[in-house]
Formats: structure tokens, C-alpha cells, sequence
């Protein structure tokens, strides 16, 4: 059977993922993401109500133009997990193929989510849900199959697909760390990988995340990202002024914390922002988490202004507003207060935690720099980096590929600069460039099988 893989987005940046695998006469989408720096550096933009093509044009959204060139018919679109550098593009490019779109529940939802506030197409593809652990049968030959693995991450329900055909299987690593005591959910499945790398053929292709490959070691558990965060909410147990704290909204295990820690120093936590609502929101709906019954959470601005008014009224000092803004986004909430908009008054001496890292890209990195000065200007002090990677250092890459023995490796999720550690990492486990390891770009055909 003829396999061939395309490299649509994600292989020159970290954001907008988009992969399609060809097995014979059957093609599997993996991922339609958003890069969501190519829309930050825009004023105003909404892209809910744009085009595709003027997305693609201003690399936001994948090029799938070279999908014309994949001899075959697209049976599922398979989004590995709900952050938008995956989902992102569903509502703009999914209406191009008459296939399903096939996730685990809670991604499912947010891509439904997507949908609903797309003001441009009409995307009508069916929704099918499927846990971890799950396989389904792929196009009428009989010979393919899509498996889901569960994995670790930085948001919950995420998951590896894999696609199994006669020549082995196709393994898409996208996005994981290994967590064998996750804060919410199942530890990465390990067992199952190295079950996939020995059966039948064995693993013909593994397509990887290489986000951290340049850091030595594993990447630590969310358990050790709590234990930091229970620590530093412990240490202002008896400081009576403003307390706020922001990280990912889709990372609802750090939103678990953060709940928790704040009961716990006496003081009432509220979560503040539109996408910490949807996203915690969304959590709680499904039975994911039982936050309190009393947990407020608000994403319009004027429920938002309302509740800092209380706030302000009722004292700073028994509250934690959990807000968005961790990366210094404009509109978001944190940035905000930094700029004085809300009613909510930083004073001298006022504590920030940030439970997050920013995101190794220039607009990130300018944006969170200007939210900081901005934030020291009003006397508050910042508490920084309280956070773990949801990505494989060094020893998870060394892992995964004794796991899965794979005849073929493709790096993604990175720029050129950023994949040279990944490649000597594997050049150290026998793989040769222009061999079995394949470096690409965006808009590239990997011809495996023909």
C-alpha cells in the first residue's frame, strides 16, 4: 500500500499544525491549527469573521492547497487535543472535505465551539467522539484503522492518533509530556506505545513535537508545578493586599490548583476572562472537574467589571482573581489591569503569579516584557515561571523512540533553528538525514511507501 505524508503547517513555526497522512485511497487529517502570533501582531483582527484565504495569506491559518496533490479521498480530520495551535483553523478549513471531524470528548466540544462562532462558513462536518484507548475502521478497504493513545499535556483529553496500515503504523507525537501522576486524568500510556513499536510492522513513520529537544532531562510531572504553586499561595497566607494570579485557561489542572490553594489561604477565588470561562466552563459540563458550587466565573467585560468593582468594595485582600493574560495578550485581562482599564486598583506591593511561561515566540515575548513593565509601574511585584513544560525534553524523545523502534522520522512543531537538537538527538540513535529522517517544510509530499 502507497503511504505518503504531507507537511501542510507546523514544520517552520510552533502553531497552525496540520498533517494528512495517504494510506492507498484514504487520507487522515491530523490537526488544523492557528498561529496565533500572526494574528496577535494584527490590531482588531477577528478572525471569526475572515476569509480563509486572507488567513492563509497572512500565515495564520495552514496552506492546504498541496492536498490537491494527495491522490485520495479524506476519511477524518483528527485533532490531537483542544489548544487552538491544533483546532484553531477547523472553522475555516473543514468545510473543504466531506469527512468527520474525530476527538475525544472535551476537544470535541471546543471545536463544536469554534464552529458555532464562525461567522464565515457553514461548517457542517459531523462530530464524532472517541476516547483513549478506542480504534476506529478508516475508509471501505479494510486495511486501515485509527487508533487513539492517550498522552499527557498541558489540557486534558489530549491524545496520540495513530494509523494503522499493512506497511506499519504512522504515529503522530504531537503534543505530550510524560506524566505518570498527572493532576487530572489517566498517565501517558506508555504500555500501549510499546506494544504499537513490536506488533505486525512495527512503526513505519513517527511524526514529533520537538518543542523542547535542546533541554536535557525529563520534563517534570504537573504534580511538581502544584507543589511549587502550593508553595508560593502558602507563603502569602497572612499578606492581607491584592493577589492575583493568571496561566493557560485551557490548562484546567493549574485552574484546579490555583481553586484549591486559594480556598485553602482564606480567600475566594474567580476565574475572569472569556477563555477561562469557556474552557473551565466547558470542563465542569462534561464532568471533568467538580470545582466548588460558589466558584464564580464571568468572561463578558461588564460581569467581569462587576465583579472587580465587589471586589474593590469588599477588600483585595479575600480575594484570588484567577484572569487571562499570562502571555501579555491585548485585550486580555491581566494586560488590562496593567493598563489601568478595570476597575480593579494595583498598589504597591500588589503580588502577580504567573503560573506560566511565556511561549518562546517575539510577539509573545514582547507582549509579556510590556505587561510586566506595565504591571511594575503600578508597584505590583511578580511571582514568575511557576509552571512545568507540557512538552519531551531530551530523555521523553530518547524514550518514545526506544518505545516505538520507528523506521521513519518526520521533526515538527518547530522552526529550522529548532529542530537541530531533535536531529542530533536522533543521529544519535542511528537515524541518518535524507534517509530515514526527514526534515521538512510546510507545503512538502514525504513519499514512505510507494
Amino acid at each position: 500500500m502507497e503511504i505518503e505524508i504531507a507537511t501542510i503547517g507546523g514544520y517552520e513555526e510552533v502553531g497552525r499544525q496540520m498533517t494528512a497522512v495517504r494510506a492507498g485511497d484514504d487520507v487522515v487529517i491530523f490537526d488544523m491549527g492557528l498561529n496565533l502570533s500572526q494574528v496577535l501582531i494584527h490590531d482588531n483582527v477577528e478572525t471569526e469573521r475572515m476569509h480563509s484565504l486572507d488567513l492563509i495569506d497572512m500565515g495564520a491559518i495552514p496552506d492546504d492547497r498541496v492536498m490537491s496533490d494527495l491522490e485520495g479521498d479524506v476519511q477524518a480530520i483528527v485533532p490531537t487535543h483542544g489548544h487552538l495551535d491544533h483546532i484553531g483553523a477547523i472553522s475555516k478549513l473543514a468545510h473543504r472535505y466531506n469527512a468527520p471531524v474525530v476527538a475525544t470528548p472535551f476537544t470535541i466540544e471546543l471545536v463544536k465551539q469554534q464552529i458555532e462562532g464562525e461567522q464565515k462558513f457553514g461548517v457542517e462536518n459531523d462530530l464524532i467522539k472517541m476516547e483513549a484507548g478506542e480504534t476506529m475502521s478508516i475508509g471501505d478497504s479494510g486495511q486501515v484503522d485509527l487508533e487513539f493513545v492517550n498522552v499527557t499535556h498541558s489540557i486534558i483529553d489530549a491524545i496520540n492518533p495513530v494509523l494503522h496500515t499493512p506497511e506499519g503504523a504512522v504515529v503522530y507525537g504531537l503534543d505530550k509530556r510524560m506524566d505518570h501522576t498527572p493532576v487530572i486524568g489517566d498517565p501517558i500510556d506508555m504500555k500501549r506505545f510499546r506494544e504499537i513499536g513490536r506488533e505486525g510492522n512495527g512503526v513505519l513513520a513517527y511524526i514529533e513535537d520537538c518543542t523542547n529537544a535542546n533541554k536535557k532531562g525529563r520534563t517534570p510531572s504537573e504534580r511538581v508545578a502544584r507543589e511549587h504553586l502550593r508553595d508560593v499561595l502558602y507563603s502569602l497566607e497572612d499578606y492581607d493586599g491584592g493577589l492575583v494570579a493568571t496561566t493557560f485557561s485551557s490548562h484546567i489542572a493549574r485552574v484546579k490548583s490555583l481553586v484549591e490553594f486559594a480556598d485553602d489561604i482564606g480567600r475566594q477565588p474567580v476565574l475572569l476572562g472569556r477563555s477561562m470561562e469557556k474552557y473551565s466552563g466547558t470542563a465542569e459540563r462534561l464532568d471533568f472537574i467538580d470545582f466548588p458550587t460558589d466558584l464564580g466565573m464571568f468572561g463578558h467585560r461588564k460581569s467581569v467589571d462587576r465583579t472587580f468593582k465587589r471586589i474593590m468594595n469588599e477588600g483585595k485582600g479575600d480575594y484570588l482573581p484567577v484572569v487571562t493574560g499570562h502571555q501579555g495578550e491585548p485585550r486580555a485581562m491581566l494586560t488590562r489591569m496593567a493598563r489601568g482599564e478595570t476597575p480593579y486598583e494595583l498598589d504597591d506591593g500588589d503580588k502577580v503569579v504567573f503560573s506560566a511561561r511565556v511561549i518562546p515566540e517575539p510577539t509573545n515575548e514582547g507582549q509579556r516584557y510590556q505587561a510586566e513593565k506595565l504591571l511594575g509601574m503600578q508597584g505590583a511585584r511578580i511571582y514568575d515561571d511557576i509552571h512545568v513544560s507540557g512538552h519531551l525534553n531530551q530523555e521523553g524523545h530518547y524514550e518514545m523512540l526506544n518505545a516505538l523502534q520507528p523506521q521513519h522520522v518526520i521533526p515538527a512543531h518547530q522552526d529550522m533553528s529548532g529542530y537541530s537538537s531533535y536531529v542530533n538527538l536522533c543521529e544519535d540513535e542511528g537515524y541518518k538525514m535524507g534517509r530515514d529522517l526527514h526534515v521538512t517544510r510546510n507545503g512538502n509530499l514525504i513519499q514512505l511507501v510507494d
